[in-house]
């Protein structure tokens, strides 16, 4: 018998190195792309609980702020670059139990010549667990990684590769 928490991801999702070392310590994230926008998820695991046994607010911050950026890299034209967040607003709505899936999209408000305007929600098991918003300055140009090489989801347009 499986446990629920040791589920795989939900349909069309793949495993994605995102989000540096400190999002691989504290995932694994899961991505697919799905009309026109990037959509990250994650199984919630005893790992990423509180003593309520619930997904800690900590571990939705972090993915919302993965999210909400990572989004922005995908779904914009801008070329890769480092995005320091500048501000995150987060509602929680609803929790997310130990082992439910996880699941958010972004939209891109706004892009300027210094900022990125997002949003996003998130839901666990299909059921509203969060609304975030966020302001992203844009920074220096970021090497391409092995991440994005294999951040090559199905029906997602080709990026433009930053360098040699």
């Amino acid at each position: 018998m499986t446990d629920t928490h040791m589920a795989g991801p939900a349909a069309g999702f793949e495993a994605a190195d995102i989000g540096g070392i400190f999002a691989t310590h504290n995932g694994p994230l899961y991505a697919r792309w799905h009309d026109e926008h990037l959509q990250l998820g994650f199984r919630v695991g005893p790992q990423q609980v509180n003593p309520g046994q619930q997904c800690h607010g900590g571990m939705l911050s972090t993915f919302v702020d993965i999210l909400l950026s990572t989004a922005a890299q995908y779904q914009t034209d801008i070329p890769r670059v480092f995005l320091p967040t500048i501000s995150l607003q987060m509602d929680f709505i609803a929790g997310a139990p130990l082992g439910s899936w996880v699941q958010g999209q972004a939209d891109i408000l706004r892009v300027t010549r210094n900022l990125v305007f997002s949003q996003a929600l998130v839901h666990a098991d299909g059921v509203l667990a969060m609304r975030a918003s966020g302001v992203f300055r844009r920074g220096p140009l970021l090497p391409d990684s092995s991440g994005d090489q294999l951040l090559q989801l199905p029906g997602m347009p080709v990026r433009p590769r930053a360098g040699p």
